[in-house]
């Protein structure tokens, strides 16, 4: 019997270090937190004589026998006083009224026997909550693991047309829920080539997209999103833009962002270029203040800094914006070369400020679009404009559907994903019955 531990960050990936070394048929007997991760102890050829029976945890079992004793005290106190509340207490639970053979007698409460030395209430240690509850979690990642891997073995098998599909999906980098629906919408199609083609065109009936472009609609425009998504590069093509097509004098541009080097003295460039006024916005000051000499302007521009969630500064910036005298439509800026991990964060920071829609940048960089498509269409953004270069204003373009899934097909991964991949991505549908594939 071979016997090792495996040290990584969380439940995923130990099981993914135990499958790559041990294999499939690898035992786990054992996990527990540690500093900066947890600890798995796998074996191969397993068998449960092999090894020594597992220390029990004392603070647990006397914490245990406690409650145990607890529970028959209070039983005993129950049962003592039910004997003297029995006439009431079938009056009240079983509605008969009381007879001449069960005269109404003035219950008595008879004092429930003390032990000699008073049972205080023991203070739980948390510790001892906080093992369990570690493995417990760590028990549920293992089972989801075990269920994703079973589901995806048993797709392959008796449904292979079903779970090719779900590798295409899977290379162009949609999530495993927005893969499942557009699936379940091509059940009866049996034949593969027009069952892809349906999803495509399922997955680009998905994507929502203004009906008119925001610079027509007018107003107040905020680019809202983390840093080095792209936001004030994306001001400047959307202010070259308008320039070009009505002329300088119904727009201005605001900059709230006083935390990066060079940023006011950026915007300010691109206002003398554009013969555009530039107003700044420093912290504290009165967003509604600022913009108020602006107001005749067709068109107003905000750049935002880019902060991170943690950061007091981000949540006033915010609450300016989602101020009652401002009536500004916030874009969340995502670049799409961004990690799934960084864009659902990025969302659930700045949605608080109220967000009419969404715009892609570095479309011409990126490896994959599946992950942004994939937040844009669970969450219900609008896709508002793309960029894909640095071109002011040429690389900026209105959004069409179709072309949009056609080039995140284009740019999908030219390689199969692995099992594990797989087996992991069906392991996140488990995390609640509705979810569940198969």
């Amino acid at each position: 019997m071979q016997v090792k531990r495996f040290f990584a960050a969380d439940m995923r990936q130990a099981m993914k270090l135990v499958r790559d070394e041990l294999g499939a048929d690898a035992a786990i007997i054992g996990n527990r937190r540690i500093a900066g991760g947890v600890e798995l102890t796998a074996a191969l050829d397993y068998t449960p004589s092999a090894l020594a029976p597992r220390v029990p945890n004392m603070e647990l079992e006397d914490e245990l026998r406690k409650t145990a004793s607890r529970i028959v005290s209070a039983q005993a106190e129950l049962s003592m006083r039910g004997d003297s509340d029995a006439s009431t207490n079938r009056q009240l639970f079983a509605g008969l009224p009381l007879t001449a053979a069960e005269p109404l007698v003035e219950p008595t409460f008879v004092e429930p026997q003390r032990p000699a030395a008073p049972v205080q209430a023991a203070a739980v240690d948390q510790r001892v909550f906080d093992s369990m509850r570690f493995e417990l979690n760590g028990l549920r990642e293992l089972l989801e693991v075990q269920l994703g891997s079973l589901a995806w073995n048993q797709l392959q098998g008796s449904k292979p047309q079903q779970a090719n599909l779900w590798r295409r999906l899977q290379r162009i980098g949609l999530s495993g829920p927005l893969s499942r629906d557009l699936l379940e919408l091509t059940t009866e199609i049996e034949e593969p080539r027009q069952a892809w083609r349906m999803l495509l065109a399922h997955l680009a009936r998905m994507i929502v997209t203004p009906e008119v472009e925001p610079l027509e609609e007018g107003g107040v425009i905020a680019m809202v999103g983390p840093a080095g998504m792209g936001k004030t590069t994306t001001l400047a093509k959307l202010a070259a833009r308008y320039v070009l097509k009505y002329g300088a004098q119904n727009i201005a541009l605001v900059s709230m962002d006083s935390y990066r080097i060079g940023a006011q003295e950026q915007l300010k460039t691109l206002g003398r270029i554009l013969n555009v006024p530039v107003t700044h916005v420093d912290p504290g000051q009165s967003l509604a203040n600022a913009l108020d000499p602006l107001l005749r302007k067709r068109v107003v521009l905000i750049d935002t800094a880019g902060l991170q969630a943690s950061d007091p500064a981000l949540r006033m910036q915010l609450e300016s914006l989602a101020g009652r005298g401002i009536k500004s439509r916030n874009y969340l800026v995502l670049a799409t070369t961004s990690q799934k991990q960084v864009l659902t964060a990025a969302y659930h920071s700045y949605k608080r400020c109220g967000l009419a829609g969404c715009i892609l940048t570095k479309l011409d960089e990126t490896a994959s679009l599946g992950e942004v498509l994939s937040l844009a269409i669970s969450h219900e953004l609008p896709v508002a404009y793309l960029t894909d270069g640095p071109r002011i204003p040429d690389d900026l373009h209105l959004p069409r559907r179709h072309q949009l899934v056609s080039r995140a097909v284009s740019v999908q991964m030219q390689e199969e994903p692995s099992e594990e991949a797989m087996a992991d991505m069906f392991a996140d549908l488990y995390h609640s019955p509705a979810k569940r594939v198969g």
